[in-house]
């Protein structure tokens, strides 16, 4: 056994040792900046809660909607090297935002060249006709012209990527700290 992850799980994706060495280092050392961050809070109700962490189990939306949730997710995903569906995810929600047309086709066209062009560098794993039509929606871009995409990479994460972060040693070991302050005091 490698920790809590088993031989046969770590060659089935690709990782050694040293790969769970990086991926538990990262999440302790997250788990560091964290405890700093929350701890020097000022206002007790912006700082994380054991509650506030519980609630991240419950849906992939409760998780995202907190600030504290959604960087923990990211620097999960960044472990895994499979931050792209958050990366994606979130511009997308900023793209909505936009109001000029100039600033909306040419931030669709970044987003297109970035996340859903084949062998683009952030390359998002959508069925060939949501790509397609994103490529012509691109040509006239509005404010839906993500959405599908968008739709299949949260189920992605939904699916795979949130339950694997509810089991992952970052999680667990966020929640263990959070009650263990919450007894002491």
């Amino acid at each position: 056994m490698t920790g809590l992850i088993s031989e046969p799980l770590v060659k089935h994706f690709n990782m050694d040792k040293d790969d769970c060495k990086r991926s538990k280092n990262l999440g302790k050392s997250f788990m560091c900046r964290l405890q700093c961050m929350f701890s020097r809070s000022s206002a007790p109700e912006s700082r994380l809660s054991l509650e506030d962490t519980q609630q991240w189990s419950q849906s992939l939306e409760r998780l995202l909607e907190s600030k504290y949730g959604l960087a923990t997710f990211r620097t999960f995903l960044k472990s895994e090297f499979s931050d792209e569906n958050i990366e994606f995810w979130l511009t997308c929600e900023d793209y909505k935002k936009i109001k000029s047309s100039f600033r909306m086709t040419s931030k669709a066209k970044k987003i297109y060249e970035q996340f859903v062009k084949a062998e683009s560098p952030k390359e998002i794993n959508i069925d060939y006709h949501t790509r397609e039509q994103i490529k012509r929606n691109v040509k006239s871009p509005t404010v839906q012209c993500f959405d599908e995409a968008q739709k299949i990479v949260y189920g992605l994460m939904e699916r795979d990527s949130y339950p694997r972060f509810l089991r992952s040693e970052m999680y667990r070991t966020l929640l263990d700290s959070l009650a263990a302050d919450a007894s002491r005091g």
